[in-house]
């Protein structure tokens, strides 16, 4: 920290790390509560949609298992298709809700709420 030249009496003071404060200020400045505007996770994002859509497709493909659509020679498999698929949808979802709340403004949304990649 460079020193300060402290003028008090028309002395000057070389050295001295530290002046007086004002007695009108209270120790903060309005630079500590102004928050920087949240960067936007594109990768995230980006992500967030790639899963919504495989568990969208997984998630009518195994309704389609279920309900007979597909040949019947694996039934056995159309628990699993839907499971996965539900699995899938649900963070997708999720995030590209907090995605679409935050780009339109709403309260208690935030781009801080999606977690980012590139840390």
């Amino acid at each position: 920290m460079p020193a300060r030249s402290v003028v008090s009496g028309g002395q000057s003071h070389c050295g001295v790390r530290y002046s007086r404060l004002p007695s009108d200020d209270d120790g903060y400045t309005d630079l500590q509560f102004k928050r920087s505007p949240p960067k936007v996770p594109y990768k995230a994002i980006a992500l967030a949609t790639l899963l919504f859509l495989i568990g969208s497709i997984l998630i009518i493909i195994g309704a389609l298992l279920l309900a007979g659509y597909f040949g019947g020679m694996h039934s056995d498999r159309t628990v699993p298709v839907l499971i996965i698929g539900i699995l899938v949808f649900l963070p997708g979802f999720y995030h590209l809700r907090i995605a679409y709340y935050a780009s339109k403004g709403y309260r208690g949304y935030s781009y801080d709420d999606i977690p980012d990649f590139d840390d």
